[in-house]
């Protein structure tokens, strides 16, 4: 897959696979930020990412960071639409502090990886009720 991409701060880093296997490419600091203990803030990449249409770019946390930062990928897994890439649209990650002390934030440190997915168009379709057996709710499908 071949995907349009811009540069619109001179410190962004073009995304590479660390590997011909990875899934996805990493995704760095364009600017300095420090993040207070507990605290979430956005940090930008410097890139505007066209992704094709019935996809979108997921950006998901890198398994090192939480563990050697202290940083989380806040909103859990960030999801950019496809119609997300006018020439302002930078790519920003929200990033939570989990530690009790700052973390600084360096340009070119890697915060989260990108994986383009398909996202497939969705109508609904309202019925009266649904077929089939209750599973008896949330997390109920098996034993403890």
């Amino acid at each position: 897959m071949r995907l349009r991409i811009a540069r619109i701060r001179a410190t962004a880093t073009l995304p590479a696979p660390a590997t011909d296997g990875a899934a996805g490419f990493d995704l760095t600091a364009a600017e300095a930020v420090t993040i207070p203990p507990g605290a979430i803030r956005l940090v930008g990449t410097g890139l505007v990412i066209a992704v094709p249409p019935g996809h979108f770019l997921g950006i998901f946390a890198r398994s090192s960071t939480p563990l050697k930062r202290g940083l989380m990928v806040a909103n859990g897994i960030g999801v950019v639409d496809a119609d997300y890439c006018g020439p302002t649209d930078e790519i920003r990650i929200q990033l939570l502090n989990i530690t009790e002390t700052a973390v600084e934030v360096q340009v070119g440190d890697r915060l989260a990886q990108g994986i383009v997915l398909r996202a497939p168009a969705v109508t609904w379709e309202e019925v009266e009720a649904m077929d089939g057996p209750s599973r008896g709710g949330f997390g109920s499908t098996g034993p403890r």
